[in-house]
Parts: C-alpha cells; structure tokens; sequence
C-alpha cells in the first residue's frame, strides 16, 4: 500500500521555521494503531490524517508520536494547506470535523490561512502544581489553567530564557505548559509550549496553545485583534482574533516534501 504523505512547515512563510506536520491523505481510515505507529515513525510533533466527507467537507484526526490528541492548529493549517496548494481544492473554505468539533479554515486573499477554532480561557489558579517550578527553572507572576497550564511572565526575555527539565514537566498534571508574557516591537504576546507527557518537549509553534492564550490576552490588553509569537528555537507568526466563544488563528504554511509511505503487511 502506497499512502501520499507532505510535510509542511505551518505558521511561517519559508522553510526551516515553523512547525513542521506531517500530513497523510486517506480514502478511508487506517486503524488507530497504524495512524499511531506512522506518526511515531514520521517523529514530528503531530501528525494529520484526514478522509474526504464529501463536498467541502473532510474528517480530521491528529496524532503525536505518542497518542491521539483532542485539538492540533498547526496540522490542521497544514492539512489544509495540501488541499489548497496540492490537491486541486477550489473552495475558499474547508470544515475539518474533529473531536473538538467542526473547525472552518478559510484562505484569505494575503496569503495566509485562517483557523476558526474554539475558545478556551483559562482560569486562575492559587498553587503551583507538583513539577512546575523545578520544570521550568524559574517562578512564573501567575499561573492559570485550561486544557494546558499557563505560566505567566513579566517580560519576553523571561519567556525566552527558560531551560525547561523535561522530567518534572512530565510530573505536571496537564496536558502541556505554555509560558507567556508580553511581546515588544509590535508583537502583543508571546508564548512558548512544553508538552513532554504526550511526546512533544518543545513544540515550535502551537496552534492550539492559542485557544487558551487569546482569550486571556484579549481581555488584558483590551483588544480583540493581536499579534502573536512563539519565540521557539524555529519561532513562528499568528495573527489573532477573539470572535466571543471563537479564536480566528490565522498563519502561512509551506511545503517542505511530498513523498510516499509503503505498508506492507506485517
């Protein structure tokens, strides 16, 4: 069996930046257990598959090289990257559904795609969970929590000084920890995202980290259009916007190869 596969780097203009996804287009579903194993040979941070509904319409699953996840932005703008630019797709709107539900990516005339994604704002929190300061090697203003940790700072150099030790991070209890603090030089945030309990330690850029960091940016800087980036070693642009229980999370993408994967049967 011969199954297409690309890999594109998401949230970024130019090769080499970014987040690199794989992307697999299916006629039909492989079982779970292969997905799982392609993703893990392919050891990027996620994997996308997806299989045509019909229209413009398609099911979409991701998966990292460890497990199935609920929600992933920069495969998803990748996935749909290889409809527009590879697979002849016409429409100017594709709906992904997934288990976060239907998620509408829109080309728009700039360039860039735009993820229309659910909100997720986090909530305070009063402790530190077990892991999180040895983790990350320094004592965040704040911490809060959505289906992530957050972990404030006062300055982008704070954010970007942090070493983390992947081994009390696994300790904490969430799916991943983001570190944020305000941007400068027309940037308003930035973030970086440590997920070593699902396989991934350092994720360039993460679309869904943003669901969560939007809505809380959006009400403290009072605005519903900011401009964020991930300070990653690759690093990464997202332009924002908070739409009430939706986050427009808009980026490029580029292709890095096209190729093929062969099964056989084992």
């Amino acid at each position: 069996m011969l199954l297409p596969l690309y890999q594109v780097d998401a949230f970024t203009d130019h090769v080499f930046a970014g987040n690199p996804a794989a992307v697999c287009p299916l006629t039909e579903w492989l079982p779970a257990e292969k997905m799982q194993a392609i993703a893990a040979e392919n050891n990027l941070a996620e994997t996308a598959f997806f299989v045509p509904r019909g229209g413009n319409e398609y099911d979409l699953r991701w998966f990292t090289p460890a497990v199935e996840v609920e929600l992933c932005g920069h495969a998803t703008l990748a996935s749909a990257h290889v409809l527009f630019r590879h697979l002849n797709f016409k429409a100017e709107e594709i709906i992904f559904h997934s288990r976060s539900g239907p998620l509408r990516v829109q080309r728009q005339a700039d360039g860039r795609l735009s993820l229309d994604f659910p909100s997720r704002p986090p909530k305070p929190l009063t402790q530190h969970p077990d892991g999180l300061l040895d983790g990350l090697g320094a004592t965040p203003v704040a911490i809060l929590a959505g289906p992530d940790l957050v972990a404030l700072f006062n300055t982008e150099e704070e954010v970007r000084a942090i070493k983390p030790d992947q081994t009390h991070l696994a300790k904490v209890e969430y799916r991943a920890v983001i570190v944020t603090a305000p941007g400068s030089n027309g940037v308003d945030f930035v973030s970086r995202f440590f997920g070593p309990r699902v396989g991934v330690p350092e994720d360039p850029v993460t679309g869904s980290a943003h669901t969560t960091l939007i809505p809380y940016w959006a009400e403290r800087l009072g605005k519903t259009e900011l401009f964020a980036r991930q300070v990653s070693p690759r690093g990464g642009d997202l332009w924002c916007e908070l739409r009430g229980d939706r986050v427009l999370i808009s980026g490029h993408a580029v292709t890095y190869l096209k190729g093929e994967i062969e099964l056989t049967e084992s």
